[in-house]
């Protein structure tokens, strides 16, 4: 009779230690939360839809620029496979046992509810940290700095087997002059500022040439006008030529006339 109704007596009051220990855990709360921490975000739609149409909702930000997915070398894809072994490997110590072992008692009366607390924490634990490992090689770069790195180290090495066919010794470059030195880190400056001053002085050479035409045009705009002017002036000489021999006939004429008019 008495193990019949063993399930359906209340457990005996636990001890202090024992009731410390129960009420740490409270699987079935941490169950819930996990399971609806997400609903105030669904509930806020709610709230905008009861304010109504007419009501000012601010603006949304601008969206962020989007990522351009870069191929991971062998350098970067070595450590995205370095750093999912090392989180599975740091996961799988919260095994059911080691979880249920922090929570005896838990194990021992709700051991679904605790195995499904442990895979829901591990499960949320795993999507955290590759996100957050995610978000770190984006605003890092690593991998197209590990790409450029890759592209480095193979530079080097041809360079090394080129120097190596040619039995071309290479210099250590603690060794070199400081002037050398000096013109291998003033070079790609010194470079571009003539790349620049090249096609200043492209731009120049042109704006002469097309200034020089300019000139022409109005030196020969200059001399066809001279030319006019002259051509006119030898009229107008030999139209004065041409009245020399009449004007003191005509002087004679135009003395005669007045004195016949005042005469009248």
């Amino acid at each position: 009779m008495s193990t019949g109704q063993e399930p359906d007596d209340p457990p005996p009051p636990p001890s202090q230690a024992q009731a410390q220990t129960d009420t740490t855990p409270q699987p079935p709360p941490a169950a819930s939360e996990t399971a609806t921490s997400e609903p105030p975000a669904a509930a806020a739609p709610r709230e905008d839809e009861a304010e109504g149409p007419d009501a000012d909702a601010p603006d949304s930000p601008p969206l962020p620029p989007k990522h351009t997915a870069v191929t991971p070398g062998p350098r970067a894809a070595r450590l995205e496979q370095l750093f999912g072994s090392t989180l599975r490997h740091t996961l799988d110590k919260v095994s059911r046992d080691n979880f249920g072992a922090c929570f005896p008692t838990v194990a021992a009366r709700a051991p679904g509810t605790l195995e499904f607390v442990q895979r829901q924490m591990v499960d949320r634990l795993r999507g955290l940290c590759e996100k957050e490992f995610t978000s770190i090689l984006q605003s890092r770069a690593v991998v197209p700095k590990l790409n450029e790195l890759e592209s480095l180290l193979s530079d080097a090495a041809r360079r090394k087997q080129t120097s190596e066919a040619n039995n071309e010794v290479p210099i250590p470059p603690h060794t070199l002059p400081a002037d050398a030195v000096l013109a291998a880190h003033l070079a790609p400056h010194l470079a571009a500022q003539q790349s620049q001053l090249n096609a200043r002085l492209q731009n120049v050479q042109a704006d002469n040439v097309r200034l020089f035409d300019d000139i022409q045009a109005q030196r020969a705009e200059i001399e066809a006008l001279l030319s006019a002017v002259e051509s006119v002036l030898v009229d107008m000489d030999g139209a004065s030529a041409l009245l020399d021999d009449v004007v003191d006939d005509l002087a004679q004429e135009t003395r005669t006339a007045e004195m016949e008019m005042s005469g009248t």
